[in-house]
């Protein structure tokens, strides 16, 4: 059988521990064999970041952005116990934070459904999709203790020298208490907004914005108004022609519409509701072992993916110490695919797109069919078999050549 050609690059961003073996699995069995694909390889292990004084992970990311499209494997993000464990330098930060630092851009989270694994909300049969605004807000908010009686003031400093703006938030009685100040930007505003709307575009979803505006009329409402303005402007067209709708929504109100619907949209969530309703979305699909995660730019062009869950370090203690594993694969394998359909729509070569989809076919029918990893197994029911990591990502390989004859 004739390899495919892939077009244009990917950028390829190795990582660490268990995830870095199964990279390397999925790589030679899954991709090379059927792909004709210039890979530009980055190891981002935390020896290699170390080595480099973490100058490969900003080279990795300078690369996303030339070519448009990344893959990455799992990395670890260093305590001080991986200090003292690998004998690192310093402390290195996490290099997903350093990798949307350079890109810009909004992560998208997308579970990955499989009708045979239950789910705690049994509705959801479709995909949510959170988009969170990962910009200011309480993140980067200036918070203190206030000691005790005084006057908390706000005040906004013209840079053209103007009049000031002071607000006097409250009058602290002789027991003192707390104080916060935080705010956003417009263009990141403006960007989350195109980010979000373009992913729905990608994926054939509506999407929803949600905030307490009722209650934050400025803060939150200058979200609310940016979104619209940016999708009247920019996205209405697009949206009506595809027969997909846009709608904000207040947060509780939100929530609660969630609970009962079936999925099938992206979700825009400001910092903190995006923190927190990921993780909500996440186990109400049963998994974190079955959620991928997608860096978008807001003009929609350029793409990072990756799986949605650390290194399995204690898996890849068991295998140092010759000891066979149970290791789910399946988000790493559709952060390959999650690229290869960007690459393929960047370079107009729907024969790519098709092996993508194809390969993410064959995993979830893979499970369908009783075959699967120990973590997914537990979800089924004590009476589930499982498969080692090689067995179950042998019955895919073996699955996929099946496919592809």
């Amino acid at each position: 059988m004739a390899k495919i050609k892939v077009q244009g690059p990917v950028v390829e961003l190795d990582g660490d521990e268990m995830t870095r073996i199964i990279w390397q699995f999925i790589k030679d069995r899954l991709i090379h064999p059927y792909l004709d694909i210039d890979l530009r390889y980055y190891d981002l292990s935390i020896q290699n970041r170390d080595a480099t004084d973490d100058q490969v992970t900003i080279d990795a990311a300078n690369a996303i952005k030339e070519h448009g499209v990344g893959v990455k494997c799992a990395t670890i993000t260093p305590d001080e116990a991986r200090v003292e464990e690998f004998g690192l330098k310093k402390m290195w930060v996490s290099p997903n934070g350093t990798i949307r630092n350079i890109l810009g851009g909004v992560v998208f989270r997308e579970p990955i459904i499989i009708s045979n694994i239950p789910r705690l909300v049994p509705g959801w049969n479709k995909p949510i999709i959170i988009g969170r605004h990962a910009h200011g807000d309480q993140y980067k908010a200036t918070n203190f203790k206030v000691p005790g009686a005084g006057t908390l003031t706000l005040t906004y400093t013209p840079a053209d020298g103007s009049e000031p703006i002071r607000q006097e938030v409250v009058t602290y009685p002789e027991s003192g208490g707390v104080a916060m100040g935080m705010y956003n930007f417009n263009e990141s505003i403006r960007d989350f907004a195109r980010a979000s709307f373009a992913y729905g575009l990608q994926r054939n979803y509506p999407v929803y914005l949600s905030t307490k505006n009722t209650i934050l009329k400025a803060y939150d409402g200058q979200f609310k108004d940016i979104f619209q303005e940016v999708f009247d402007t920019e996205f209405a067209d697009a949206f009506a022609e595809r027969g997909l709708t846009y709608e904000h929504r207040l947060i509780d109100d939100m929530v609660a519409s969630a609970m009962k619907w079936e999925g099938g949209y992206v979700w825009a969530c400001k910092n903190y509701d995006g923190d927190v309703q990921s993780d909500t979305v996440a186990q109400g699909f049963g998994s974190l072992g079955l959620m991928t995660s997608v860096l978008m730019t807001p003009d929609g062009k350029t793409v990072e993916a990756e799986a949605a869950h650390g290194t399995v370090t204690r898996h890849y203690r068991q295998h140092q110490q010759g000891k066979p594993t149970s290791t789910n694969p399946i988000a790493s394998i559709f952060a390959w695919t999650g690229g290869l359909k960007h690459r393929g729509k960047l370079d107009g070569t729907p024969e790519v797109v098709t092996f993508a989809e194809t390969l993410e076919d064959v995993v979830v029918k893979t499970v369908e069919s009783g075959k699967m990893t120990k973590d997914l197994a537990l979800l089924v029911g004590p009476e589930q078999a499982w498969l080692t990591t090689e067995d179950f990502l042998a019955a895919l390989d073996q699955n996929l050549a099946a496919r592809l004859g």
